[in-house]
């Protein structure tokens, strides 16, 4: 593997500069790599982008890319604009998160469904690759890497015990969720998705789907809706309207600020969703 120098990268400032694809691979970034002296590490997306289905490339992502030495993806399959940014880029260095031999993959039919960072479990698996490769790539910062991935999958694991006290003993364990962004989240924490209201977030369900999902819902013990705060809930209200659901919120943690970084954001976002779903199913 290409070692990058720990001092003069592309961006002509004498720092490596690490780009992250999205939100939740920003958040673990900051986490191992920010504050080092000699690194920068920035978002490529802007704060208000959701999971990243049919985003397209802008030409001030290409500008930033231009003076990347490391981007960060997620990977399986979330950044469908991969192939257009090492075809511009075939020097940059990819770090793929989910390349850990710790995380099960889950499909949705034949596609394998990205969000792993939905388990506490493999979001500690994607912190440890990330480390892993960041050491590799940058032997000069390898300590702090370490120390500061360490530090960050302490606060993980607490988390994980805390979610798991919260959860595992629910008296109800089915939901309905917005979009397919939660089976790991459910396989970690024994919940039961019932159903789905939209596949792809943005296309909204059929007469027929709405139909099913109304159905699904109607013979449910608790009937529960959970929103994403990224996307109308329209869909959502109108399943409610003829339910008598209540709705509730699960974040998927893929939008936040990045300028300030809250490097607690996962931890924050995960316990918002440990604490809607301790009231809708209790």
């Amino acid at each position: 593997m290409l070692i990058v120098s720990g001092c003069g990268g592309n961006s002509g400032d004498g720092k490596l500069k690490i780009v992250t694809s999205f939100y939740p691979m920003y958040i673990d970034a900051i986490n191992i790599a920010g504050g080092i002296d000699g690194v920068e590490v920035i978002n490529l997306t802007k704060p208000q982008t959701g999971c990243l289905h049919d985003y397209q490339l802008t030409t001030e992502d290409m500008k930033t890319l231009e003076t990347a030495d490391i981007f960060i993806v997620n990977g399986l399959g979330m950044e469908n604009f991969l192939d257009k940014v090492t075809s511009a880029r075939k020097d940059l260095k990819i770090l793929d998160a989910s390349k850990s031999d710790e995380i099960y993959l889950l499909k949705d039919g034949e596609e394998i469904n990205p969000h792993v960072w939905m388990s506490v479990t493999y979001a500690m698996a994607q912190v440890r690759e990330i480390q892993r490769q960041l050491c590799e790539l940058d032997p000069a910062h390898a300590d702090y890497y370490k120390k500061n991935a360490l530090e960050y999958l302490n606060k993980l694991s607490a988390l994980r015990d805390e979610m798991h006290f919260a959860l595992d003993n629910l008296p109800n364990k089915d939901i309905v969720t917005f979009h397919e962004a939660f089976p790991y989240f459910a396989a970690e924490f024994k919940l039961n998705i019932a159903a789905v209201i939209e596949r792809e977030p943005g296309s909204e369900p059929t007469p027929q789907e709405l139909a099913d999902t109304i159905k699904i819902v109607n013979d449910l013990p608790v009937k529960v809706l959970f929103t994403e705060p990224q996307y109308s809930p329209k869909a959502a209200e109108t399943i409610a309207r003829e339910t008598g659901a209540q709705i509730y919120t699960l974040d998927p943690i893929t939008t936040g600020e990045a300028i300030p970084a809250n490097t607690n954001a996962y931890v924050e976002g995960m316990r918002k969703n440990m604490q809607s779903l301790s009231e809708a199913l209790n």
